[in-house]
């Protein structure tokens, strides 16, 4: 089930909220259970199987979870640390099975000489989510951090529909104070209307840029997939396209996510916040996948030595975290280049920043929002390519090589576009709308990036979210949202 569909929008939401608030005017404990059933429902709306997976990971992590806060005296550090390594590992184990079995074997038969076969592996939704998720919880409770052990609001913690599909990764301590205040299960209707709000803004961002977008993203690259060699037009349209599609897709979903938890008083995490205005690759990932940043950093780069032992040291940990991250979105070469070359991206920008202290520069780097946001694109081409070879080529037609215009429409790539329902119009075979179409949308989503305040900006008079990251959102004045009959009627 998906946040932008009628049955989501029209018959679950309407449904679970209102069974959530009668509930809770009876018993809190009931509405929670009510809130991780529902949840439960949610995701087995996709693959009914898979709820057993999910349930049998909540218990096992659960029971961990237990057993790790038990052994917490002197005499059992041992123990207690064996027993993490075991839980972490079996979590691990879980994800590779599901997500990398196929690819590892895949590879290694050619390399063997072996003909492995596991058949084919349905990934499960979400997989990656309630995994970190609860390796985080894990930690935690090792850290001594974790201090409730309810597991009705375990379950609803990991569960919760909301975050379930596309993030934010949560941690404990956020949530489990919230599920068990009294006020959270009141109905509070400025929180309603804020959160529908919220949600709106993020659904018109999904519906109608993000999925607009890609009608001109996917052509371009099934036709480079297949062979075809897109000159410096096409290749940049496809690349932007995807860039923006990618980004109004996420930032839909995260406004979504929060909009849709503070409906039920609950507030998440900020997980996405204007990351192509960065001016460095740094800032850029303190901004975008908020959460899933703080977890590599905080129980992978932390843990590996992040930056205490020498520059050395620093540089290879951000490579390897980067690398696993890359991984942690998808089992293949590209998802690992594109971890790889993040990984060297911020290697260069803690070098360049090193270099200027020794030589004594301050300022900002001229053009360095330019600079970072073209090798986002870059990175994003080796995201969104099938294979190696399509990302080369997707990088040629940028860099020009393969011609710079298409004056005629019988040209291969022309030809194989064709084949996508494409109608050519003379110069430029995008979709079957046209070049300016291709244009225009792109064009008006650089606007909308670069020029119109986010959400925390527009919702600044609201507590919407646990933080906001954005130091500018008192300085919005125009856009700051306010409850007014015109307002209403925009969204």
């Amino acid at each position: 089930m998906l946040f932008n569909s009628y049955g989501f929008i029209f018959l679950y939401l309407p449904v679970v909220l209102l069974g959530f608030f009668q509930l809770g005017r009876i018993n809190h404990s009931y509405a929670a259970a009510w809130l991780a059933l529902t949840s439960l429902i949610f995701y087995g709306y996709w693959n009914p199987i898979y709820v057993v997976l999910l349930l049998g990971s909540i218990v096992a992590n659960y029971g961990w979870g237990i057993r790790i806060a038990k052994a917490s005296t002197t005499n059992l550090l041992v123990r207690k640390k064996a027993l993490l390594v075991i839980a972490v590992i079996a979590n691990l184990a879980l994800l590779a099975y599901y997500k990398y079995a196929n690819f590892f074997i895949n590879n290694l038969n050619p390399i063997l000489g072996t003909d492995w076969n596991l058949g084919n592996i349905i990934l499960p939704l979400g997989i990656s989510f309630f995994t970190f998720t609860q390796i985080a919880f894990l930690v935690d409770t090792y850290q001594g951090k974790v201090k409730e052990f309810n597991f009705i609001h375990y379950t609803l913690f990991v569960t919760y529909f909301p975050h379930l599909i596309a993030g934010p990764v949560l941690h404990h301590k956020e949530m489990m104070p919230q599920f068990s205040k009294p006020i959270s299960y009141q109905v509070n209707w400025q929180n309603i209307a804020v959160g529908l709000t919220i949600f709106i803004i993020g659904l018109a961002k999904k519906a109608l840029i993000a999925d607009h977008l890609d009608e001109f993203a996917t052509p371009i690259f099934n036709v480079v997939g297949e062979g075809g060699h897109p000159m410096l037009f096409e290749a940049w349209v496809g690349a932007l396209a995807y860039t923006l599609q990618l980004y109004f897709d996420f930032s839909g979903y995260s406004d979504m996510a929060i909009g849709l938890s503070l409906m039920f008083n609950v507030r998440l995490p900020i997980n996405f916040n204007s990351p192509y205005k960065s001016a460095s690759i740094i800032e850029f990932w303190r901004n975008w996948h908020i959460t899933l940043s703080r977890f590599l950093r905080d129980y992978l780069y932390i843990p590996l030595g992040g930056n205490r032992k020498g520059k050395f040291s620093r540089y290879r940990n951000l490579l390897i975290t980067m690398l696993l991250g890359g991984l942690w979105h998808g089992a293949g070469w590209t998802f690992l280049i594109w971890g790889g070359l993040h990984g060297m991206y911020l290697m260069v920008n803690h070098g360049w920043i090193a270099f200027k202290q020794r030589m004594s520069w301050t300022g900002k780097t001229f053009g360095a929002g330019i600079i970072t946001f073209i090798a986002v694109v870059v990175g994003w081409v080796f995201f969104r390519a099938t294979n190696l070879t399509t990302a080369i080529d997707m990088l040629q037609g940028m860099a020009g090589l393969n011609g710079v215009s298409m004056k005629h429409a019988d040209t291969e790539f022309a030809i194989a576009m064709k084949s996508y329902g494409v109608q050519l119009s003379g110069l430029m075979p995008l979709t079957e709308l046209n070049p300016g179409n291709a244009l225009s949308i792109i064009i008006l989503g650089m606007i909308i990036v670069f020029k119109m305040p986010n959400l925390q900006q527009i919702m600044a008079r609201y507590e919407s979210a646990l933080s906001a990251p954005n130091e500018s959102t008192t300085k919005i004045r125009f856009f700051v949202w306010r409850p007014t009959l015109l307002n209403v009627m925009f969204i």
